[in-house]
């Protein structure tokens, strides 16, 4: 080199230590001493977004610093997916996403969650990958339809592992060729940010760790935190029950045989109750209803069970599905993402405690009514008034009917000829063949 060319050696140094300066100054030490932990243990779904909402607002409200998610899912929804990376992508604290146990998986759409994660770890034993997009567990047919979901989702995991400094290629063959990788494979593709067995190795490979949280860089300080277990409530576990598909389709096919029993033998109410317990809970399993108007039409349903149980002799079962109505809504009601109301688990807890103390007594008072007297007078029904439901037969001298009276269905006989819906007066019961004497009313 000549003289010349030495002279501005002195200067090209002076720039680079200028420029890593500058580094320096922009990257913040950020310190971790409270990491807040959930887990992600079955399918992605409107549970799992309403259970990390609720953990996400707890982190924030209470100073954690971390919020570490272990992952162990087969997958699930694409539009609850992408609620849960806008909600990765709107946090102010950093998330680590860790696949754990051995055995575990972050498949489909656990795969596409992970790819969010400012951090990313797995277990040995764990795999990751085939997220290729398939409706009603089928492959999609139609290629148009195929390629669009593809090349959509594809480019948002690129997007984000570009984001995250992971490999955009690998990522992207999870969506296009359904690849799925072994935890060592992963690490050696930089997929994810290393490989760890315990919440003490976790702690030792987060530290020191550059990390980018809304486009500001983070170095990460992890020396001995406090770790604190978030746990779904009793809602949204019974959310996550009800989203499993099968047993939604279930409860559907109860409900409409239920409320079709109730259609073909009318008057009792209490397969027609439970018909519409179970049918509102499958349009709720479906995302057919909104969770809040899901919760509001089982509270009113509970309402009207109750209305019913007051004349309607159901020995308490009209009751019974009525407080398994109102207990369920109230624990569904102001879940949705938008809700600034929330419901204290003692309020409700005492309330249903009330309303069912209140019908064990009336039941009380029921059975002691039913004991103090002889079945014959308890269930006396001469006076009362019926409503012709059906003609038997009205050929002969003796006519005989199906009639309703006290909600209940019975079969009548009379020397009157009388139309359907005619009302009519109880005039006595044949206790040998069970057959009520009528009169016209």
């Amino acid at each position: 080199m000549t003289s010349f060319q030495y002279r501005y050696i002195p200067f090209f140094l002076a720039c680079w230590l200028s420029l890593q300066v500058s580094v320096w100054a922009q990257t913040t030490t950020y310190g971790v001493n409270k990491i807040l932990s959930l887990n992600i243990s079955s399918s992605i779904n409107p549970a799992t977004t309403n259970y990390l909402e609720s953990g996400f607002k707890h982190a924030h409200i209470n100073g954690y610093n971390l919020i570490l998610i272990k992952m162990n899912t087969p997958g699930g929804l694409i539009t609850t997916t992408k609620q849960i990376l806008t909600m990765f992508g709107e946090s102010d604290i950093p998330i680590v996403v860790w696949v754990t146990p051995e055995g575990a998986s972050a498949t489909s759409a656990g795969a596409i969650i992970a790819s969010g994660a400012h951090l990313l770890y797995m277990n040995t034993g764990t795999n990751i990958g085939a997220a290729t997009p398939i409706t009603l567990g089928k492959d999609i047919e139609q290629p148009d339809l195929k390629n669009k979901a593809i090349n959509d989702l594809k480019a948002l995991v690129q997007s984000l592992a570009q984001t995250r400094g992971r490999s955009e290629k690998d990522f992207g063959m999870m969506i296009e060729e359904a690849k799925s990788f072994k935890a060592q494979d992963a690490l050696n593709n930089k997929l994810i940010n290393g490989l760890v067995h315990s919440e003490n190795d976790l702690f030792q490979a987060m530290n020191n760790q550059s990390i980018k949280v809304k486009n500001h860089d983070l170095s990460l300080v992890v020396i001995n935190p406090s770790l604190d277990e978030y746990e779904m409530d009793l809602g949204q576990k019974l959310l996550n029950i009800l989203s499993n598909p099968s047993l939604t389709y279930i409860l559907f096919l109860i409900g409409a045989a239920l409320i079709y029993l109730e259609f073909q033998a009318p008057g009792g109410y209490v397969a027609g109750g439970l018909g519409f317990l179970c049918v509102i809970l499958s349009g709720i399993g479906f995302h057919l209803l909104p969770l809040n108007f899901g919760a509001l039409g089982l509270i009113l349903l509970a309402f009207i069970l109750f209305i019913l149980e007051a004349f309607i002799t159901s020995f308490g079962l009209i009751a019974l599905a009525g407080l398994v109505s109102l207990t369920i809504g109230s624990l569904f009601l102001f879940r949705t993402d938008d809700a600034y109301l929330h419901f204290s688990k003692m309020a409700i807890f005492s309330s249903i405690l009330s309303i069912g103390s209140f019908l064990l007594i009336i039941l009380y008072l029921f059975v002691k009514a039913m004991k103090n007297n002889d079945a014959t007078s308890f269930h006396n029904l001469t006076g009362s008034i019926g409503v012709i439901t059906q003609i038997i037969d009205n050929t002969h001298a003796e006519k005989l009917y199906y009639i309703k009276v006290k909600g209940e269905i019975w079969k009548a006989r009379s020397p009157d000829d009388m139309p359907i819906n005619t009302k009519c007066v109880v005039l006595d019961n044949n206790k040998k063949e069970i057959i009520l004497n009528i009169k016209r009313n």
